[in-house]
Order: C-alpha cells, then sequence, then structure tokens
C-alpha cells in the first residue's frame, strides 16, 4: 500500500495551451502512462503536489492517485521544475503494479562514523556512490540504503555485497562487487602542506 495518495483529474485540453490553463487553476498538468492503456492528460493540485514532495515519499516511490474514487499506483518518472521559482511544472506519472520490477535510485545512508577506527586516526570517508540503482518490486522501494563504516580502517571499503538489500531487491550492476565508500589516508595532504611551509619559509628567509 502506498503511503501517498494524489487525487487527479483528466485534463480536456492538451499541449502547452491545456498546461498554462491548468497552472492557473492552481493545478500541476501531467501525463499518466505505461501498462496496457493509453497514455492520458491529467492535473493534480499544487497544493497536494508540493506537500508530497516536501515528504521526501513522492520521487522513487510507489504512490497512489484517485480518480473519482478509481485508484491507480504509480511511479513518478519525471517532474519538471521552474528554473526560477524551482515550482513543480509538469509531472509524468507511470502505471505500475505492486510486485512489478522497476529500476529506481536510492539514496545511501552512511552510519557508525563517530566508531570508525579509520576516521579516528585521521582518514576521511570518500564517498564513491551517493545513491544505487536498483531493480526492486515497486511496492518494496527502501528509503534508503544503510552502509556502516564502524570497522573500517584506512584503506577498507563499503561493497554493495556489504548492504543488506530488501526481498526481491538486486543492484543493476551485476557483473561486479563496487564500491559504495571508502575510508582514505591524508598522508598525500599532510606532505603537500609540509612543502608549501618548506617553500615559504625559505622565502621568509630571503
Amino acid at each position: 500500500m502506498a503511503d501517498l495518495v494524489l487525487s487527479v483529474e483528466v485534463r480536456e485540453r492538451t499541449g502547452k495551451g491545456g498546461s498554462r490553463e491548468a497552472r492557473r487553476n492552481g493545478m500541476v498538468p501531467g501525463v499518466l502512462y505505461g501498462g496496457k492503456l493509453a497514455p492520458v492528460a491529467i492535473s493534480l493540485k499544487s497544493n497536494e503536489v508540493v506537500k508530497a514532495l516536501n515528504s521526501g515519499k513522492f520521487m522513487a516511490h510507489m504512490i497512489e492517485i484517485d480518480h473519482k474514487g478509481e485508484k491507480q499506483s504509480v511511479i513518478c518518472q519525471d517532474i519538471q521544475f521552474h528554473p526560477v521559482t524551482d515550482f513543480p511544472e509538469h509531472i509524468d506519472l507511470f502505471r505500475v503494479d505492486e510486485d512489478q520490477i522497476i529500476s529506481v535510485e536510492v539514496p545511501v545512508h552512511f552510519v557508525g562514523e563517530e566508531k570508525s577506527p579509520g576516521l579516528k586516526k585521521g582518514g576521511t570517508l570518500n564517498i564513491v556512490r551517493h545513491e544505487v540503482e536498483l531493480n526492486v518490486p515497486a511496492g518494496s522501494i527502501p528509503e534508503f540504503l544503510t552502509a556502516d563504516v564502524s570497522a573500517l580502517e584506512i584503506g577498507d571499503n563499503v561493497k554493495i555485497s556489504d548492504i543488506n538489500l530488501p526481498e526481491g531487491a538486486e543492484p543493476t550492476i551485476g557483473d561486479r562487487d563496487f564500491t559504495i565508500a571508502t575510508i582514505a589516508g591524508r598522508t598525500a595532504a599532510v606532505e603537500t602542506d609540509d612543502d608549501a611551509e618548506g617553500e615559504e619559509g625559505e622565502e621568509t628567509e630571503e
């Protein structure tokens, strides 16, 4: 069951004129497509869209749309924002079933940084991937993936195999155990600083 339910209206006018009319009426124009049905021009209430975006559960999550009591599960495939106001201007919704496998990018959250022996020794967390693309059932999209770095030393890394994925989910990159993050040392940075200080010292003596 989707956490968000948004009411939609079917737009009789399409094209730029229909989109402008929808925006004047406090709506966000969009299109609904996918599955065995034809694409449909729709509009959603602007305040509901903004509220859904602020919830953090609109993008890359299964949501439900309600048209006069008939509900349909969808995924937001794309959303266009105004270049100045950053207000939503157009939305593409894709019909899905709860068990349908779709590809989505899921953010990675890092935990255990305060316990990592490598970070305590002056290492830095080098994040290679802030998001991981997964093939996952539409009804089981995780909010985020958790990468635990609490036991990592300098030179260690977190691979995708180190992360617990939800049941039925697989990374879209399946041919290798790719890196999510590494604990990098600061040796190079320290040497550079020392060299710079030495050069400055020589100039001072002259």
